[in-house]
């Protein structure tokens, strides 16, 4: 059976349900991910999830919703002591913000266990990280994850990456992008976002950002550009894809990238043409931004 790692934290959502009241969801960036991978992926492709969480009941909850998802948590190491992450959505007039409760989150240590970490990698066709997922680790952690990826990878790994450049998750700037480019470097497959990479690595424009990460060794760069048309770069050849015609009025933007990522991840390991593979991306993310919540049933 093809199996399929995506790594990183599954966190504790708490989103407005009206009336003061909250309702409780699972969600993360690489866990949305998978969430649309399984979705899109026929059965015979095991997609699986390699994190930590604790030994608690909401841990319990957690692990009970990724296996009734029919997402693999034989890889989710529980560890003692430990919960999991928990963020709050809050709107006001339109505009969400985010409240995060995660400094005893145990996916800090999903990559303590050397041994684990290597067992989950063995025999995976892709393994996919975020930028967030190197964010949580501490520098250790970071190289012992670094590692296992780079001996996965010289075993046949594909590895594909997301920067998701977050820099609250960071102790500073300079070490922000010095792990993000070490993470690229290990990448086949390389998904930036263009704002982010302008805004902390200067980029001019995303044939920069394209070429950036194509000389770290990615393969293929596809370069999400907000409304604008996503630009790709494959073995030196630059191509650009329009959108969908555009959402005339977003619900919600969350998970956007993610379900893009997974959208074109599928199409790549169907083997579709790179276009058609941006297509279904765009597609999927455009469905997901019209309706409320990183996981929408109603787009896959």
């Amino acid at each position: 059976m093809t199996r399929i790692v995506s790594i990183g934290e599954c966190m504790v959502e708490l989103a407005p349900a009206g009336d003061g009241h909250f309702a409780l969801g699972y969600a993360g960036d690489t866990f949305n991910t998978a969430w649309y991978l399984r979705r899109l992926l026929p059965a015979d492709v095991a997609v699986d999830y390699l994190s930590a969480v604790g030994q608690d009941a909401v841990s319990d909850r957690m692990l009970g919703f990724m296996a009734a998802e029919w997402i693999g948590t034989a890889h989710v190491r529980r560890v003692p002591g430990r919960s999991v992450g928990l963020y709050l959505i809050q709107v006001d007039k339109g505009e969400r913000s985010f409240a995060y409760w995660r400094s005893t989150s145990a996916a800090r240590g999903l990559a303590d266990d050397p041994a684990a970490l290597a067992a989950g990698l063995s025999g995976v066709r892709l393994a996919y990280l975020s930028g967030i997922t190197l964010a949580i680790l501490a520098p250790d952690a970071r190289s012992t994850l670094l590692s296992a990826l780079r001996m996965a990878r010289a075993a046949g790994t594909v590895v594909a990456f997301d920067p998701n450049i977050r820099p609250a998750l960071w102790p500073d700037a300079n070490q922000m992008r010095d792990a993000l480019t070490e993470g690229a470097g290990l990448a086949d497959i390389t998904l930036p976002s263009f704002e982010d990479e302008a805004r902390h690595f200067g980029d001019p424009t995303p044939q920069a950002t394209a070429e950036r990460y194509a000389a770290l060794g990615a393969g293929l760069v596809v370069v999400k550009d907000a409304s604008r048309p996503v630009l790709a770069l494959q073995a030196g050849t630059l191509t650009h894809h329009p959108l969908p015609a555009p959402v005339a009025a977003p619900v919600d933007t969350t998970a956007a990238g993610d379900s893009f990522n997974a959208g074109l991840l599928s199409g790549w390991l169907d083997g579709a043409p790179l276009a058609q593979a941006v297509a279904a991306g765009a597609s999927l993310a455009a469905r997901v931004i019209a309706a409320p919540g990183a996981l929408v049933r109603t787009a896959v």
